[in-house]
């Protein structure tokens, strides 16, 4: 027999009334359930042997970060069910230890959101003016951690990162890979901007953006992001390169977005502290290496990975400091410590090396918006 009426698909929906009843009991059942979920998280915690210690833990941010990747049905995005996640678990770390992190501020400059991203917002974070402020806060014991940037896939290494490793005895204890969005923000139309600001890392990354759309403006560089910002809201005709978040919090509208050069354009930042870790199977280890100033050494010293078939990923060079002629590498590859080939590896490099010190090794990161 053939249909001659259908339902109507507006029958079937819910009433506002419906709706807000609805909204209602899942808010009700979301924070009983994130409040079990703390809970948990500090018992857990508390029942390890060094419950301090246990507070920081990349290893499990990593797997948890994966997992929740993997089984997230949407519609919301994986970014914000992490958000939802790290603060759960970042005040119920609290409730065992505060951690206090220096990092390379200010506020919501790309290394605080970093410092967000591994420590959550009930860390204690320490915003200092300089990278070798961010390692003499942790030397000194004034924060268990620090967080600074350490590569930059369109710039390379950070050179005043790199110099520190070689003047204080900090070792790397994680990483955070953020991927780098920068926009332009401004108060002004996009026509009246005569003066942009940011850093010079920002303006590298973005130089032939700038070119290409903002001839007329004058790009001046500043000691961050943030500040750019700041000048953005404050001064008539200028604009900043700065993140969605500076955006947000100095009032900014975003003229254009996404304008880096480099659309993987990544920013690896490091923890430094004292911690070591067992091997994942996923880790990164970090070393400095002077090899005897002539020809061939260094050649010959990186043989030791080729024999053991150690993954290195990556290697800069900088003079050493002094009367002494030659150079430090600072070499990243795949692998641990106590892994027999890396131990293997550590053995053949040392035969050829003047000096040799191992900066960590530590969980691998994925890269994060």
């Amino acid at each position: 027999m053939k249909k001659t009426s259908r339902s109507n698909s507006s029958s079937r929906k819910q009433t506002p009334a419906a709706l807000q009843k609805e909204l209602q009991r899942l808010d009700r059942e979301i924070l009983k359930l994130i409040n079990r979920r703390a809970a948990a998280t500090t018992a857990l915690l508390q029942s390890s042997e060094n419950p301090t210690r246990a507070v920081y833990d990349p290893q499990a941010d990593e797997l948890l970060w994966k997992e929740l990747a993997e089984r997230n049905p949407g519609p919301l995005p994986v970014s914000a069910v992490r958000g939802v996640f790290r603060n759960i678990i970042s005040a119920a770390k609290r409730q065992v230890k505060t951690q206090r992190v220096a990092y390379l501020g200010p506020q919501y400059s790309f290394t605080h959101l970093a410092a967000l991203e591994r420590f959550g917002e009930s860390a204690d974070l320490i915003p200092v003016n300089s990278i070798a402020s961010v390692f003499e806060e942790v030397n000194r014991g004034h924060a268990d951690y620090g967080l600074v940037p350490i590569e930059n896939s369109t710039d390379g290494r950070i050179v005043d990162t790199l110099d520190m490793f070689t003047r204080l005895p900090l070792r790397i204890c994680g990483e955070v890979q953020i991927n780098v969005r920068h926009n332009l923000l401004a108060r002004c139309p996009r026509s009246e901007i005569t003066e942009i600001y940011s850093k010079p890392q920002a303006l590298s990354q973005c130089r032939d953006w700038l070119a290409r759309n903002m001839p007329q403006a004058q790009l001046i560089e500043v000691i961050s992001t943030s500040t750019a910002a700041q000048l953005a809201r404050d001064k008539p005709g200028a604009a900043a390169v700065a993140s969605r978040q500076a955006a947000i919090e100095y009032d900014l509208q975003i003229i254009a977005e996404d304008i880096q050069d480099n659309r993987n354009n990544i920013t690896r930042f490091a923890v430094i502290g004292d911690d070591e870790f067992e091997p994942t199977g996923k880790d990164r280890t970090s070393l400095l290496v002077q090899i005897p100033h002539k020809p061939g050494a260094l050649a010959d010293a990186l043989v030791a990975f080729k024999k053991n078939k150690v993954n290195l990923t990556w290697i800069e060079s900088f003079p050493l400091r002094g009367p002494e002629i030659g150079y430090l590498f600072f070499l990243d590859f795949e692998g641990h410590v106590k892994e027999p080939r890396i131990k293997r590896t550590l053995a053949m490099l040392e035969k050829k090396a003047v000096r040799l010190d191992v900066l960590g090794s530590y969980p691998q990161s994925e890269p994060v918006d």
